[in-house]
């Protein structure tokens, strides 16, 4: 019997029809298999991918497959995104079993004792083509492997054990050994990979990357003042950011990024928009107008700011995870146009720009074979002035009619049949959103982006916050499963950003809360670093310490880097001092894929070369002008706090900062050594 149906992730429920006995994971089903001796079916995949979507339609959905996978598996189907430390696992198991990388839909199958894989896969046909067998083939074939190979299968259990245990990096011991060296190595081995024509790092397909962008900021702000500042770092980062404004990857009408190109043009991309990408790179197009002026990136960044208003964040204030690449059961239907499409919805001379501005003058750039779709898929292909120029109107003249005509498109499309929105609200994706929210509103002068970070933070704090614990996720009023690595740091680090965007006391104790429960849940007491999962987890097959980012940012790497700024901020050596064994814990994939660890990096120029702190005390309006004037230019390795005279209950490290009696007083503090206080804008700037 299928049990999905009380569960509340919207990928499980999806499954709740199928005729697939699926179990959700827990005891229930383990002990199922242990009790029938049957190996478990393990299914992971997320609500927005396309090709969990095929399989289930074309598999999940078949009574004749359901039949085979009843009759000889337990069935078990995991939501990704709820259950990230069951997804890394079995991703890793993939990797060592078929010596290729995974994805979604993972198929694995599990001994019934100790859940230790045997075989597995990605996405299986439901008949033999493309190369592979069909479904049904792989089932037949691994139950009755199973059933006549008990020592070959208890074989590779024991050796896929062995690989796992081997992954558990060395700690570092030896205090001279953190040196900048790592860093000097990213920045060689990123213009190694970057492609300098389109920007963005290998080829297809091709994934924006957000750490490895913020990592090139940051290196060539360091290097600002040298004798040969990293000029190329800034062009390096500055060109994948535009190719990505100008390319498929961004959305066009509404705002936002889809996850990653198909192609090394960012023209197609895989068309589901996900809230861990837009978060970071909100955060990133906010820092490239900073640095630049470019109102282009500041439009990005308004545009991606505003969709996620529009119609990502829910009436309780957090932010939902996902849109679905399909429509309609395409995928990217809902995105894409043909020229007669839009004629028909704009005036003629709104067509004469939107058509060169969009690629609608040349040949289709989006097919779908299966359901005989040829159309285009908007992206810029020329600039306003080459248009002007091709047209003989004005730049102005241009610009108002792509302003006049867009809006058209976008109030068309709205009408059309959406992607499914995947409307539970994930702790971490949230962080990384309420992080490039406060950016945002510091660089652009929106509070209004500040207002959404706030509450955000209120709804978590709120309802994901119980009896003390941080949980992971939250739908129709549920919150369930404790917290993971990722929800803690990352949370953290957005608090203490939102609190250099807006100060609020309560949400300085909510940081200490968090960084507490990281120490106290997380922490490898022994060897430093962090688990991805708490002491009291349910014991799984693994339990990893990831220390290199993703697609997401590094949990370690985030921790330690939030740890160390909350540290400084309180004067709290026991912050300081996990954040340094984190980097001993991780220094050796530091020193051998620096490109691949960026968040732990930004924690170790944070440790060479401790960040520049700048507190404020005085009376909100007149902190709130020193903040703004201090925050102008582009400074990551420059905190700012503008705490507020009547602020109270401050930590003994913070309210020792006293405010005057009257004005503005500065504490200009470099790692935990602080100088004088300073009492005017004018010195303060001069230091």
């Amino acid at each position: 019997m299928n049990q999905l149906a009380n569960e509340t992730s919207p990928y499980l429920l999806q499954h709740a029809g199928n005729p697939v006995d699926w179990h959700p994971w827990n005891d229930a089903a383990l002990t199922r298999a242990r009790t029938e001796n049957k190996p478990i079916l393990l299914s992971i995949g997320y609500s927005a991918c396309h090709w969990c979507h095929v399989m289930a339609h074309e598999s999940f959905e078949d009574p004749a497959t359901a039949e085979v996978m009843n009759r000889l598996f337990v069935n078990i189907k995991v939501d990704r995104e709820e259950r990230p430390d069951l997804d890394k696992i079995y991703q890793t198991a993939h990797h060592f079993i078929a010596q290729r990388g995974g994805g979604w839909p993972l198929t694995m199958f599990l001994t019934p004792e100790d859940h230790v894989p045997f075989f597995g896969g990605t996405y299986f046909p439901n008949t033999a083509k493309y190369g592979m067998p069909s479904f049904t083939q792989v089932l037949e074939r691994v139950g009755e492997y199973y059933r006549d190979n008990a020592a070959d299968v208890r074989g590779q259990a024991d050796a896929l054990r062995e690989a796992f245990a081997r992954l558990e990096p060395a700690t570092t011991a030896d205090l001279a050994s953190l040196d900048a060296a790592p860093l000097a190595d990213f920045r060689e081995v990123t213009g190694q990979q970057v492609d300098r024509e389109h920007g963005g790092f290998g080829g297809a397909p091709k994934f924006p990357h957000p750490t490895t962008i913020d990592r090139l900021l940051q290196h060539w702000r360091s290097t600002a003042h040298d004798l040969q500042p990293d000029k190329e770092g800034l062009f390096l980062a500055a060109l994948t950011l535009q190719r990505m404004a100008e390319g498929g990857i961004y959305d066009h009408l509404g705002g936002g990024f889809c996850r990653y190109s198909v192609d090394r043009f960012w023209t197609i991309p895989h068309f589901e928009k996900m809230l861990y990408d837009n978060g970071p790179l909100l955060a990133l197009y906010a820092q490239m107008f900073q640095i630049s002026g470019d109102e282009t990136f500041r439009t990005v960044a308004r545009e991606t700011a505003d969709w996620v208003l529009r119609e990502m964040r829910s009436p309780d204030g957090g932010f939902y995870s996902s849109l679905d690449a399909d429509s309609e059961g395409v995928e990217g239907r809902f995105y894409v146009w043909t020229p007669e499409q839009v004629q028909a919805l704009v005036e003629p001379d709104e067509y004469a720009v939107l058509a060169p501005r969009f690629g609608l003058d040349q040949p289709s750039n989006f097919e779908e074979p299966h359901h005989d779709l040829h159309a285009w898929h908007l992206r810029v292909c020329q600039t306003v002035e080459q248009i002007a120029e091709r047209t003989g109107q004005p730049v102005s003249t241009v610009r108002r009619l792509l302003m006049s005509g867009r809006p058209k498109l976008l109030a068309a499309r709205n009408q059309r049949v959406w992607p499914g929105l995947d409307d539970k609200i994930l702790t971490s994706w949230n962080a990384l959103m309420i992080r490039g929210r406060a950016i945002a509103a510091r660089v652009l002068d929106r509070p209004d982006l500040a207002d959404a970070a706030a509450a955000a933070v209120d709804f978590l704090r709120t309802d994901l916050l119980v009896d003390g614990r941080l949980l992971a996720t939250f739908k129709d009023g549920r919150a369930r499963l404790n917290a993971y690595l990722d929800d803690y740091a990352f949370l953290l680090d957005a608090v203490v950003e939102l609190l250099q965007t807006r100060w609020n006391t309560a949400h300085l104790h909510f940081a200490i809360q968090l960084a507490d429960g990281l120490l106290e849940r997380f922490e490898d007491r022994e060897r430093g670093g962090f688990w991805f999962t708490a002491h009291d987890h349910e014991t799984l097959l693994h339990r990893s310490k990831p220390f290199g980012d993703e697609a997401m940012p590094s949990g370690n790497g985030v921790a330690a880097f939030a740890l160390a700024r909350l540290g400084y901020l309180l004067v709290e050596p026991r912050y300081l001092a996990a954040a340094e064994r984190t980097l001993r814990a991780g220094w050796r994939g530091l020193q051998e894929f620096p490109h691949g660890h960026c968040s732990l990096l930004n924690a170790l120029d944070d440790y060479l070369k401790p960040p520049e702190l700048i507190i404020l005390r005085g009376d909100a309006g007149e902190t709130g002008t020193w903040a703004a004037t201090l925050g102008g230019a582009y400074s990551p390795r420059r905190m700012v706090f503008a705490v507020p005279r009547d602020a109270t209950d401050l930590p003994a490290g913070l309210a020792s900062k006293a405010a005057p009696d009257g004005g503005v007083r500065a504490y200009v503090c470099r790692g935990t050594v602080c100088g004088l206080p300073v009492e005017s804008l004018e010195a303060l700037a001069k230091l």
